[in-house]
């Protein structure tokens, strides 16, 4: 009967093996984590998966895929987001340089979500090392990219339709119902026949869509979409007027797909029919498919929720890919920078400001070259010489790499670090007490209450709002107790003759130098050299911002011809 055959699609309780101790029941023997060489959930299953329900069964639009990513956990992670988002511009790199493209399209992605993970790098070697393993494979391999975009595009489709306000009184609510229930069977279908040449953990998505697809949910769910598509085959003859009209058909057979389990011989579906109308029910075909849906959307709705942990993470790579295409189309390269320890060399050749590739400024590419990375490195030069943005490319490249993306660079070796702490914007607050040597020397203090041992720092400017002499008391005391944590640290100055003693004196060990290189007509070329500029140029960016005495004198001598003009007029 027909109520027996909508019970029977119902999972039996007893048939669901029990959770083990201390678990959250039913959770899937594989989630299709691709961010983790360990399977993380990261979202809150029961509570997406009451959401996605409501969804399907309302049509009521809602950010049930935004939501649940915001919410989710990120991996364990050393670093604090507080000492170098900002001063990075993170929420505006990620939106700007990580855009998913996709056949000339954008898909709108869960910027906060990507922001997140880039924000929390995580502290486990091995899971930067997986997430290198799969983007290296998507880079080399265009098949497998192009499958990554297919399963991401009718991820969108599946959002959009369950998502999207479009529910009863705009269409037939069964015809919804089936068509999400159909991408969810493209989905599982994609994952497992799009990823079986995978060698990294792409494999993740092929041994989940195997999974779904063996299990009787799926199998209930594909013989509903078939019954849905082909209840029955025709053989018709049909007759053609000669004006190309049909002018009529006949029937010549009809058959049935009798091993579709959700199809009935006539004689049943008629017997069912009496049977349930002397019961007293009344069934219309409509409700008696919504209850089939229904049916076949509980058994599959535990693997919904993992899908919509796997558009963040699809969006992971696909940004990341769509970095590196960016970068190329400008003459630019990008790479998977090779990871050594802290005694080894630091190497970034051709190293960019992605920032300003961003802004529609093609960046001029530099080569950055150290002995080792746990040394400070000071860093000399004219203003409007690149050394701010150096700093940042040098602060962006460690977080990428520590990130497992590509690094804004053609090729490196670089070494992980336990935290990155950043200065860069020295904001003027309202209720800021202190004056500039006060809000230097407070700078200070936070840099080191916050700074653990081997990390990443980077300074722009250290000291420059004090008195000279002291300033340079300051920082001198500011880098020996910086080589006490053995740091990979970048400090700008223009104390350009203390700079120059500490490079002659070499009293500090760790100390290195970069000067900002320059060419004809003591222009800077935007690379660097080791040592320590001679000169900050002021007098050339005096010149070229108009602030000579020629120039000033000019602008004294028309507003007061002006001023004199004015005056007459009134008179």
């Amino acid at each position: 009967m027909v109520l027996q055959e909508l019970v029977s699609l119902r999972p039996d309780p007893a048939a669901v093996p029990p959770a083990p101790a201390g678990t959250s029941p039913r959770v899937p023997v594989l989630v299709p984590d691709l961010l983790h060489p360990t399977a993380l959930r990261r979202i809150d299953a029961e509570q997406t998966k009451l959401a996605i329900a409501l969804a399907f069964a309302s049509g009521v639009s809602g950010g049930v895929f935004s939501e649940a990513l915001d919410r989710a956990t990120v991996a364990p992670s050393t670093w604090e987001p507080a000492s170098f988002a900002a001063d990075l511009f993170l929420q505006q790199f990620v939106a700007m340089c990580l855009k998913v493209r996709i056949a000339g399209h954008e898909p709108t992605v869960a910027t906060n979500h990507l922001v997140k993970l880039l924000a929390h790098p995580p502290a486990d070697p091995a899971t930067v090392l997986h997430r290198r393993a799969i983007l290296a494979e998507l880079a080399g391999s265009p098949h497998l990219r192009k499958e990554l975009e297919r399963l991401y595009l009718t991820l969108c489709r599946f959002r959009t339709l369950l998502e999207g306000a479009t529910g009863a009184g705009k269409w037939d609510a069964n015809r919804r119902q089936l068509d999400i229930l159909q991408l969810v069977k493209e989905i599982i279908d994609c994952a497992a026949d799009g990823f079986v040449t995978a060698r990294s953990g792409l494999t993740r998505l092929a041994a989940f869509g195997r999974r779904v697809q063996e299990d009787e949910p799926f199998r209930s769910l594909a013989d509903l979409l078939r019954y849905d598509e082909r209840l029955a085959t025709l053989d018709l003859k049909v007759s053609v007027g000669a004006d190309g009209r049909i002018r009529g058909f006949d029937v010549l057979s009809i058959q049935e797909d009798e091993k579709n389990p959700f199809v009935s011989s006539p004689w049943r579906r008629w017997f069912g029919k009496i049977e349930l109308f002397l019961r007293g029910y009344k069934f219309s075909e409509g409700e008696v498919m919504a209850r089939l849906i229904d049916a076949v959307f509980e058994g599959i709705q535990e693997e919904l929720a993992p899908l919509v942990q796997l558009v963040g993470d699809l969006e992971f790579y696909l940004g990341a890919l769509g970095f590196h295409d960016t970068a190329r189309e400008a003459g630019l390269a990008v790479c998977l920078p090779e990871l050594v320890t802290a005694k080894e060399p630091r190497s970034l050749s051709g190293l960019f400001n992605p920032l300003l590739l961003a802004h529609g400024v093609t960046p001029v590419p530099c080569e950055i070259d150290t002995d080792r990375h746990d040394t400070t490195v000071l860093v000399t030069g004219p203003n409007s010489g690149g050394k701010t943005r150096l700093l940042q490319s040098l602060g962006l490249a460690q977080l990428l790499a520590q990130s497992g993306l590509f690094v804004p660079a053609r090729a490196g070796s670089l070494a992980l670090a336990p935290g990155l702490v950043v200065s860069l914007i020295e904001e003027t607050k309202a209720d800021q007490s202190e004056g500039r040597l006060g809000t230097e020397l407070l700078r200070i203090r936070d840099l080191f209450e916050r700074l653990p041992p081997g990390a990443m720092v980077i300074l722009d400017e250290l000291c420059s709002g004090t008195n000279p002499s002291e300033g340079e008391e300051i920082f001198e005391l500011v880098v020996q107790m910086l080589a006490k944590l053995g740091p990979q640290a970048f400090i700008t100055t223009h104390f350009l003759a203390f700079a120059a003693r500490l490079e002659r004196e070499r009293t500090i060990e760790e100390l290195r130098f970069l000067q900002v290189e320059l060419g004809p007509e003591q222009r800077p070329t935007y690379q660097f050299a080791p040592g320590v500029a001679h000169t900050s140029l002021a007098g050339h960016a005096a010149r070229r911002l108009g602030v000579t005495r020629d120039q000033l004198l000019s602008l004294i001598e028309r507003n007061t011809v002006k001023a004199a003009a004015k005056a007459l007029g009134r008179g």
